[in-house]
């Protein structure tokens, strides 16, 4: 994936109960991954177009590395969107 931001794509986003650095610069790789959900696309298809993983070669990691953004995903989606949010 050409990532046209700073931070690099780590094999899991950092775990916290508000959005970091990293999730704010991955914010378009996150909709694209709920996107792909919805669409119903192969998990070879995601991981190769967004993480550059070829999951016939590396099915554990391609797995690993799907699941904890995705799992990322929803949570910006239904929690930490808030954040990106101006205050009242």
């Amino acid at each position: 994936m050409g990532n046209q931001n700073s931070f690099e794509l780590a094999d899991t986003p950092p775990e916290s109960d508000s959005l970091t650095e990293y999730d704010r610069a991955q914010l378009k790789l996150y909709a694209r991954l709920l996107d792909a959900e919805v669409d119903g696309a192969a998990l070879s298809e995601i991981v190769l177009y967004l993480f550059g993983i070829d999951a016939s070669r590396e099915p554990e990691r391609a797995q690993r590395v799907h699941e904890s953004h995705l799992k990322r995903a929803h949570w910006i989606a239904q929690q930490g969107y808030r954040e990106l949010l101006p205050k009242a």
